[in-house]
């Protein structure tokens, strides 16, 4: 089976258009969207618009072609918008929302997580604490959620991300695939210390928690997104836990993503650039 996996498009509808583009050349059976799938333009209240609108047309025009589509939203994709967003994917067979989900396509099980480490940004719907030696970082100003009335301001940030389940015990939670031989996790946020991490000024910020659930089970395959410029930075988009392929293909100007071949485990990578 041929999976194109790429994420953080954020509602930039050209890159969507070339990815039905590739997905056709390089005849997929599926395409997994890693997270931060929507626009992050003047209003983030305006993103309810994309999911009705230009998201749902993309979504359905894969389930007419009989190729399943996987995928879930990121952190700055809002959180009041989850449930327009999971009844759009309701409305096609072959369309998944996989956010800490499992689903088994073709022998293999999909399983999906979509939050992230805390950050300094305001913007916290899908932050959580990593794990239970996660350090705060500075924040730039009163942490936010949203909701459909608008913003939610949460003064004591700390003390209420304390009050969540942390990353580790999020990804415990997950149902468990019958065989990890077999398991796909799609992780927005990579994992720490293996080179998928790394921001503009160098700084890692994967998650530590991530890291030891793909050391301990050892699944087949990670696929992972959340820092755009990780591999420009570091040179690496793939790295090994163990047995266990991570794969973080970043995003930045061009349309970058990867065709994987389940058979043959062949793995590449294709940066695309606009034609406008």
């Amino acid at each position: 089976m041929k999976i194109l996996y790429t994420s953080d498009l954020h509602g930039k509808s050209w890159k969507y258009d070339q990815l039905q583009i590739e997905a056709q050349k390089h005849c997929v059976a599926m395409v997994i969207n890693g997270g931060d799938m929507l626009p992050v333009g003047k209003s983030l209240f305006d993103q309810d618009k994309f999911i009705v609108g230009y998201l749902q047309d993309h979504l359905k025009s894969f389930d007419k072609i009989g190729v399943h589509y996987l995928c879930f939203p990121g952190n700055d994709d809002l959180i009041a918008f989850d449930p327009l967003f999971n009844e759009v994917c309701q409305k096609y067979e072959l369309v998944h929302n996989i956010a800490q989900q499992k689903t088994s396509i073709n022998n293999f099980e999909f399983i999906g997580i979509n939050w992230v480490p805390d950050y300094p940004f305001r913007l916290k719907d899908r932050c959580r604490v990593d794990n239970q030696k996660f350090v705060f970082e500075r924040q730039f100003g009163s942490a936010l959620l949203s909701i459909l009335s608008g913003w939610k301001k949460i003064e004591h940030w700390q003390t209420y991300a304390q009050s969540l389940p942390t990353i580790e015990e999020e990804l415990k939670n997950l149902p468990l695939p019958d065989s990890m031989e077999k398991a796909i996790y799609v992780i927005h946020a990579p994992p720490a210390f293996v080179g998928l991490d790394v921001c503009t000024n160098g700084k890692q910020v994967g998650s530590k928690a991530v890291y030891d659930f793909l050391e301990r089970y050892q699944p087949l395959m990670s696929l992972h997104g959340h820092i755009h410029e990780s591999p420009e930075m570091s040179g690496l988009w793939k790295a090994t836990i163990g047995e266990t392929i991570c794969i973080q293909p970043g995003q930045l100007n061009p349309f970058t993503y990867v065709v994987i071949d389940t058979e043959t485990m062949d793995i590449k990578k294709y940066d695309v650039n606009a034609t406008y």
